[in-house]
């Protein structure tokens, strides 16, 4: 049977994440149902990264095996029909054999949205995080600089980590202007864009959640050196799923994907 490789874009706000969870709507149990409907047999696919309740992706990335001899050129319109709005397949190719879209990445980007507002913006609240007006950004700029490079992450981890190795290198960790998904007029909207090796569970959020917390005075900036020496999971604030977004994933030798 030939691997094939998607991406896929989607609005998490429905869902209780990427993973099939009993009882709960997912976008990995909404697809695979929908495949299954189109091969007639069971498909399994595999999701380049897990995306968490509420959290959105722009080129989420799956591999999964095609039954022999049948046609999957149409599977982009025949599966975006069949999904809801909320999900669109943008691509479908063959991939080389043994390909899995987790194991074999090498790198993702992901991006965070916020705006500094003193109320909820109506067109941003399902895609960013509002947070205080006094959040210092020049503050928060100098503290992403200070996460670039090579860390052991493990005091940023989730509870429900299971990894190995805590360590990962972060190439890039920045404040840009302009909000990731959503409408574009809105203005006063900003987004933290990280590319790295690789992530440990809920980290962006982790990260997140304490760059603001320190940024606009609620934690001193020896907190975050006190996280990278310890090896306790993290218990501090977690920013929201609603402003995370799943950008690409880079594969070796494919020149990544990124949107």
């Amino acid at each position: 049977m030939p691997t094939l490789k998607a991406v896929i874009r989607y609005d998490g706000t429905g869902f209780a994440g990427w993973q099939v969870q009993p009882g709960q709507r997912t976008v990995q149990g909404d697809v695979e149902e929908a495949l299954g409907r189109i091969a007639g047999a069971p498909i399994r696919i595999h999701g380049a990264g897990r995306t968490d309740a509420g959290v959105h992706a722009l080129a989420q990335v799956f591999s999964f095996e095609w039954p022999a001899g049948e046609a999957y050129d149409g599977l982009p319109r025949s599966l975006s029909k069949m999904l809801g709005p909320e999900i669109r397949v943008d691509s479908v190719e063959e991939a080389s054999t043994g390909f899995n879209a987790r194991t074999w990445a090498v790198g993702k980007w992901y991006a965070y949205a916020l705006y500094p507002a003193p109320h909820p913006d109506p067109f941003l609240h399902r895609y960013a995080w509002r947070i205080s007006p006094s959040v210092d950004l020049d503050k928060l700029r100098q503290l992403l600089k200070s996460i670039e490079g090579r860390h052991d992450f493990a005091g940023f981890q989730g509870s429900k980590s299971s990894v190995v190795s805590t360590v990962r290198t972060i190439h890039e960790a920045t404040l840009r202007e302009g909000a990731v998904i959503g409408p574009c007029d809105v203005g006063h909207a900003y987004h933290i864009r990280f590319h790295g090796d690789g992530f440990l569970y809920k980290m962006v959020r982790n990260l997140t959640g304490m760059l603001v917390e320190i940024a606009r005075g609620q934690l001193p900036e020896d907190a975050l050196e006190e996280r990278f020496a310890s090896p306790a999971p993290y218990h501090g604030y977690t920013a929201p799923g609603c402003g995370l977004t799943l950008l690409g994933v880079d594969y070796p030798g494919a020149g990544g994907h990124e949107t």
